[in-house]
């Protein structure tokens, strides 16, 4: 396994530029840095520093209202008891154990305690940070690609827990704000981990039944050792999953949050039609490139993959997944 430590030092000492506003008073300009930013390349995947764990929106007890208001629209997700990094990323919508949303957060430094946040944007003022959080990253993003549709998700636990792997849709900048987590990541490109077919399901149809963690796979991982203002991001369709032990633990420090903030490029969209294509081509018995292999390959494919996916939605009522463009 490749295991990479981040650089030492704090958040502050990254990240943290203090201005002095109109009326006289030193705030904190919020941030992201990456560690070389000539080179930085959303297709890649790349070691970051923030100082958003210094967020009032970060604060545990700002998460514990947040999740209060997302709970009644199914935005907080729970994964089974005995959940492991090799098992299916399958989470519910209710706590295993009957708790409320109040009582999860009451006993959340109990061992293997864990919620996720989904759709964060949704609440007024998370939605508000995504963006800043973007606009803060100027010209790391918006030079080089469009952006569209950003959203947040969070994952709150207590070691020892896990977050299985699995792969997304979207580009992700993953932050860690509070406490300690190991987070796994496998190139995108490494059809070794996750063969193209499956890929391409989970493009088009969601599934992550056959996205699976093989054993044997472990050690072409890089493994990044996160604490508060630590960061890593990785592109989309990136195989990642997390784990949290409980060396760090003391008294009144138990709890690990992180958020992903994940967005959809130009280059993303393409790609999903790209994938559409490779799709039928393979239920053709050709064998195509995965997508993001060959640029003129994608180009040539990206008309008939939007074909395709029209002519679904025309006669058979498909409903594209997000990430396709309308």
């Amino acid at each position: 396994m490749a295991s990479t430590p981040l650089p030492s030092g704090t958040a502050k000492d990254a990240c943290e530029d203090i201005t002095q506003n109109a009326n006289g008073s030193v705030g904190r300009q919020f941030k992201i840095s990456v560690e070389d930013h000539a080179h930085f390349s959303l297709g890649h995947i790349g070691k970051i520093r923030h100082n958003y764990d210094q967020h009032p929106l970060m604060k545990l007890d700002r998460l514990a209202q947040l999740a209060k208001s997302l709970y009644p629209t199914k935005q907080c997700r729970f994964i089974l008891p005995g959940t492991t990094d090799a098992s299916v990323f399958d989470h519910k919508s209710t706590s295993p154990d009957g708790r409320d949303i109040d009582e999860v957060f009451r006993r959340i430094e109990e061992p293997k305690s864990w919620i996720a946040l989904y759709n964060v944007q949704t609440d007024p003022a998370y939605g508000k940070f995504l963006w800043e959080v973007m606009d803060n990253l100027g010209s790391t993003v918006n030079s080089r690609e469009k952006i569209y549709d950003v959203r947040g998700f969070m994952f709150i636990s207590a070691p020892p827990s896990v977050t299985p792997f699995h792969i997304d849709r979207e580009n992700n900048f993953w932050l860690q704000v509070h406490g300690r987590k190991t987070l796994h990541v496998w190139d995108r490109m490494d059809r070794d981990v996750v063969a193209a077919r499956d890929v391409e399901e989970f493009i088009l149809f969601s599934s992550l039944e056959n996205v699976r963690l093989k054993e044997e796979m472990r050690s072409h991982s890089f493994a990044f050792e996160c604490g508060p203002g630590d960061g890593v991001y990785f592109p989309s369709t990136s195989p990642h999953m997390t784990q949290t032990e409980s060396s760090w633990v003391v008294p009144g420090n138990g709890v690990s949050v992180s958020i992903g903030i994940v967005f959809y490029t130009d280059v993303t969209r393409r790609q999903a039609y790209v994938h559409a294509c490779n799709g039928v081509m393979r239920r053709l018995w050709l064998n195509p490139l995965v997508a993001g292999a060959s640029a003129w390959g994608d180009r040539i494919k990206y008309p008939f993959g939007r074909a395709i996916i029209a002519m679904r939605q025309r006669f058979q009522g498909f409903v594209a997944p997000p990430g396709f463009t309308g």
